[in-house]
């Protein structure tokens, strides 16, 4: 099993990191950045992915259950 890449406190991840926490390849990460499905914050040429928007992301595409 694979440490978790992901810091203590982090806010802002990096590609790798970001498609560990959504369990996604990072391929399919990037086609929903290119999508526009999911939000992302440019710093310079680096690409970065705020955590409460990844959550966010989870709870908006939560499918089956029942609404409580």
């Amino acid at each position: 099993m694979k440490d978790n890449p992901i810091p203590n406190g982090a806010e802002l991840l990096t590609d790798k990191q970001a498609s560990y926490f959504l369990a996604i390849s990072p391929r399919k990460l990037w086609d929903m950045k290119a999508s526009g499905s999911v939000k992302y914050v440019r710093c310079g040429r680096c690409i970065r992915y705020h955590i409460d928007d990844l959550r966010m992301w989870i709870e908006e595409n939560k499918e089956g259950g029942e609404e409580r």
